[in-house]
């Protein structure tokens, strides 16, 4: 492996231990869509600050987004808390208009304009060891910087979150009425995936936010119980994703992000057949038996 590959699967690997670690709290609560409708929600916020500022990447564009993907989670968990609509339906209301809105924007005010929005939101983690800034006199992926504070930020949230994260995911009332702030917890554990997100988007890309997200926290529940092994296995298989998919890709000589993509999705199809417990297969033979 080449240095660039080297550093590609660490930039991905380090991702997936941030998404993951949300991402198995977003699939207990059964809100796994959240990630995807952020990427459509903050449209509005890089529209508005090139409007402002002429930039189409840069921090400003980022915090933008941020913004608006913060206030996306903040009016679905809004809706959702008030009972008049179920939380499928919660993001679905959310998401579109914020993103309506965006392409409204688009379409009013920066028609003429050519908005980069590969680089902006969906990133190329191709490129990414060869954007660099100097960091101590030595040259560094800014993606690696970015993704490594996202990931150590999000370790630590867990970290000190770890019982009321796990109190308000399986019993929110009780963890309400026992002190341990299980309705601030949630908006806390909905703002870090926002922020997560929009940082990752534009170190790394969509696909893999919203494939790190989901699927290895999908394949670790059907392979655990518990949720600290949980947490741990969903790790173990985006890294497996990370370093299988870049290999393939450079074998194949195909997309990286997808085919990193690809092999999340084999892994958990393997665990969908072949799971001790849960697996079709495995139930199919039990019965036989």
């Amino acid at each position: 492996m080449s240095p660039d590959d080297v550093m590609i699967v660490v930039i991905t690997g380090l991702l997936s231990t941030a998404c993951a670690l949300l991402g198995s709290f977003l699939v207990l609560r059964r809100q796994a869509l959240l990630p995807d409708a952020v990427s459509h929600a903050v449209l509005p916020g890089i529209v508005l600050i090139f409007l402002l500022t002429g930039e189409r990447a840069s921090l400003a564009t980022v915090l933008g987004a941020t913004a608006f993907g913060v206030a996306c989670v903040a009016g679905f968990d809004w809706l959702r808390r008030t009972g008049i609509v179920g939380s499928d339906a919660a993001l679905a209301l959310v998401f579109p208009a914020l993103f309506s809105m965006g392409i409204l924007l688009i379409s009013r005010f920066a028609s003429g304009a050519h908005i980069d929005l590969d680089s902006a939101i969906f990133g190329d983690v191709t490129f990414a060891p060869l954007r660099t800034i100097e960091i101590a006199g030595a040259d560094v992926p800014r993606s690696l910087v970015i993704t490594g504070g996202a990931t150590l930020a999000t370790v630590l949230l867990v970290t000190l979150l770890w019982r009321p994260l796990q109190a308000s995911t399986f019993d929110p009332d009780f963890a309400e009425l026992g002190g341990l702030r299980g309705r601030l917890v949630s908006q806390v554990l909905l703002v870090a995936v926002a922020g997560l997100a929009v940082v990752a988007f534009d170190s790394v890309g969509a696909i893999l936010v919203i494939t790190f997200f989901v699927v290895p926290a999908s394949t670790a529940r059907l392979l655990v119980r518990r949720v600290g092994t949980m947490l741990v296995v969903a790790v173990a298989v985006g890294w497996l994703s990370a370093f299988g998919g870049q290999r393939a890709a450079v074998a194949f000589d195909t997309s990286i992000p997808g085919t990193i993509g690809l092999t999340a999705g084999a892994l958990f199809l393997l665990a969908l057949l072949f799971a001790p417990r849960r697996g079709l297969l495995t139930r199919r033979v039990r019965q036989m038996q």
